[in-house]
């Protein structure tokens, strides 16, 4: 029974659609890698197909380079900064604005595997050049607070949440099938959470690349309350635009390329 003056609680199974006036202050990103647009028709992403069902999907979103790095520079300072490479964070530290910069601490990386917080080394499953926080030299006080290992129950109550699968669960080093049902333990968490259930919050599931095609499409998932059930949007977007949709929704200034990307905002109803 729902509580007078209350609103309904919001289904894992059925979680976009919603009629309510967006306001959201919660803004929530996890990034797979490599597999790119394909994935879409893959018989081995039931879950991912289910989303696109139930909630919206970017058609023709493009990653701007290669290998993966560049692109998760690219997503969090609106420039690749120059990188071509998978360097470690001692061969690229970056003097420059993030995302998480802008949020001044309000932000938090959960990043599965990662031995310790902050941690400057690939190792194991852990990557990083996956965790682009430990690239921003500005960072280094917040990082060793707010760039921690994945645990659970998930911690969304920061204005940005970057979660990054290990390289097996983000499909890099190990088949779609396992990502898929990494996403489908992992995204009805969010969804259930208290930021998702005020209304508050707004994931995006996307790829860093497309190793397959040339032109490096991606898919973009957008879940949110107020996006329509199963809306697929064909606007040309890019990294850039998930920046500054983020940083739109967050109301913080756009960085870099993302202030000339096309936005999410208005066709997904965000």
């Amino acid at each position: 029974m729902t509580v007078a003056g209350s609103a309904p609680k919001i289904p894992a199974s059925s979680p976009c659609g919603g009629k309510a006036t967006p306001h959201y202050g919660h803004v929530v990103w996890i990034l797979l890698e490599n597999v790119g647009y394909s994935v879409t028709d893959s018989t081995s992403a039931p879950y991912l197909h289910s989303l696109a069902s139930s909630c919206g999907l970017a058609t023709q979103d493009y990653a701007v380079s290669h290998p993966s790095l560049p692109n998760y520079v690219a997503l969090t300072s609106g420039s690749t900064q120059g990188i071509t490479d998978d360097g470690e964070p001692s061969a690229h530290p970056l003097s420059v604005p993030s995302i998480f910069s802008e949020l001044s601490g309000n932000w938090t990386s959960l990043v599965e595997s990662m031995p310790s917080k902050c941690d400057h080394v690939t190792s194991g499953e852990y990557a990083a050049r996956h965790n682009p926080a430990v690239y921003y030299q500005g960072l280094s006080a917040t990082c060793a607070r707010n760039d921690v290992p994945l645990t659970l129950p998930l911690d969304l109550t920061k204005a940005f949440t970057f979660i990054v699968p290990n390289v097996c669960n983000d499909m890099h080093s190990c088949p779609v099938a396992t990502g898929d049902q990494w996403l489908r333990r992992i995204v009805p968490l969010i969804v259930a959470s208290s930021q998702y259930q005020s209304r508050s919050l707004a994931l995006f599931i996307t790829f860093d690349e497309n190793d397959a095609q040339s032109s490096n499409r991606v898919p973009t998932w957008v879940i949110a309350p107020s996006v329509p059930r199963g809306v697929r949007v064909g606007v040309r977007y890019s990294n850039y635009s998930l920046l500054r949709t983020s940083e739109s929704l967050l109301h913080v200034p756009l960085l870099g390329l993302a202030r000339g990307a096309a936005s999410m905002v208005g066709p997904f109803h965000l």
